[in-house]
């Protein structure tokens, strides 16, 4: 049966597809501010971070997704915390917060009697995901929009200048640590569809395809967000299709979308740059 019939039939295949969908949108518009404030290592570091929550989160017999969200706040916190008040730098704070609590998952993981679940954390398997996991991920992905949309002027200003934006008046420690807790709350959301492993692939991948495409910033989230959408779609086309991992199809998905900018964009493409390297020297030779 091929994939449009099965999307008919199948009640599981038409919740992973939701599912993906909305993580590939809300993905692309978080991702969008973490590039422009060149915070991908940061994107990384709550990705990561969010693991011991999950192993206790089973070690407690409740939902992941409050452990994980309390674990990703806490490494944010304790980022800025480091980094602020000592003379360690925010990427070398970020690379010993997120390691410690990716190994402190680690360690809790092996003190469990059974990994499987885990497992699909840490890779992703959307084909399996539950109907209350896809009600959580609308949600959380209704709230990210709202709040994107809420306070789009403040982190428009925040992202491309911090310091005028604290010349205006504006908390930029606190929308900043607004928008870590938007991460860990797409983190968390996009745990069961690409997994921890993976997840900042489509933080990142997306948005960094949308950059090369045009210059205004709603314009870039727009975009994005569609890049997450198509990236999702063909990614779970394919995972059904050849039996592959969902996470992984997904983000290869991503990745040719990227390259395809990287070659084929308007202005900063590599043929368009060729192009334009061709026609300048024409112009010097006559």
């Amino acid at each position: 049966m091929n994939f449009i019939d099965a999307l008919m039939f199948y009640g599981f295949l038409q919740k992973a597809l939701i599912t993906s969908i909305m993580v590939g949108i809300i993905c692309g518009v978080i991702g969008c501010f973490i590039i422009l404030r060149g915070m991908a290592l940061m994107g990384d570091a709550i990705s990561h971070a969010v693991l011991p929550g999950v192993a206790l989160s089973y070690m407690l017999g409740i939902n992941f997704f409050f452990g994980a969200v309390f674990f990703g706040v806490l490494t944010s916190l304790g980022i800025g915390f480091i980094s602020q008040n000592s003379r360690i730098k925010n990427d070398v704070s970020i690379g010993i917060m997120f390691t410690a609590a990716f190994a402190t998952g680690i360690i809790m993981i092996t003190l469990l009697k059974s990994s499987t679940d885990l497992y699909h954390i840490l890779f992703g398997n959307v084909l399996a995901v539950r109907p209350s996991e896809m009600w959580s991920t609308l949600l959380i992905g209704v709230f990210v929009l709202v709040c994107v949309y809420v306070f789009y002027k403040e982190l428009l200003v925040s992202s491309f200048d911090s310091t005028m934006a604290a010349a205006y008046g504006l908390p930029t420690r606190v929308i900043h640590y607004f928008l870590m807790t938007l991460l860990t709350l797409v983190t968390v959301a996009s745990l069961q569809t690409v997994g921890i492993v993976l997840v900042v692939a489509m933080l990142i991948t997306p948005a960094a395809s949308a950059y090369l495409l045009t210059n205004r910033l709603w314009v870039m989230i727009f975009l994005s967000a569609g890049i997450g959408v198509l990236s999702s779609i063909f990614g779970l086309y394919f995972s059904y299709t050849y039996n592959l991992a969902s996470g992984a199809a997904i983000v290869l998905a991503a990745t040719v979308l990227f390259i395809l900018a990287f070659v084929f964009s308007p202005k900063q493409g590599l043929v368009f740059r060729a192009i334009k390297n061709v026609r300048n020297r024409e112009l010097l030779s006559r």
